[in-house]
């Protein structure tokens, strides 16, 4: 795989810290788990799902934080040591894992639940009211009166 080198432009911009963090973690797409298997999905306008397999796992194995705009998983089995059982062949994995998701901007969690060995995490988009879009009227009568400054002195025409 080709290797892309962002250097020249951390030296042009200011305040792309992120997006340029999350292209260099996009094109090193080799060094990404693969452990566990998830699914993202949409299931709104502005609702998403993300569901995990963790066969095996409690929710008392499994830790999730949010963190500026970072969904972390995390999932730590802890031995049974009360069992007594000869393992002849262990094909579900019981390895701990840590698995990271980037959120856009105004993307929060909403909700976590675990049902039949899928970890369902829950995710809402809510824009601000000041930052969605809104229509300006244009006064069409009269003449455009400048604005008041408090403590200024006005002119005379």
């Amino acid at each position: 795989m080709r290797q892309f080198d962002l250097a020249p432009l951390y030296r042009s911009t200011v305040g792309f810290d992120r997006l340029f963090s999350a292209l260099d973690q996009f094109v090193s797409a080799d060094a990404v788990p693969t452990y566990p298997p998830y699914n993202i999905e949409r299931t709104g306008e502005n609702a998403y799902r993300i569901t995990v397999a963790v066969a095996g796992f409690t929710d008392s194995d499994l830790s999730i934080e949010v963190k500026e705009n970072a969904l972390t998983l995390k999932g730590e089995r802890k031995p049974d040591v009360s069992r007594k059982v000869e393992v002849l062949h262990q094909g579900i994995a019981a390895r701990g894992f840590e698995r990271r998701f980037q959120l856009a901007d105004y993307v929060q969690v909403t909700g976590a639940a675990l049902e039949n060995g899928l970890l369902h995490i829950d995710l809402v988009r809510e824009i601000p009211e000041a930052k969605k879009p809104r229509q300006i009227q244009i006064a069409t009568s009269g003449p455009v009166k400048a604005p008041v400054i408090e403590g200024a002195v006005q002119q005379a025409a």
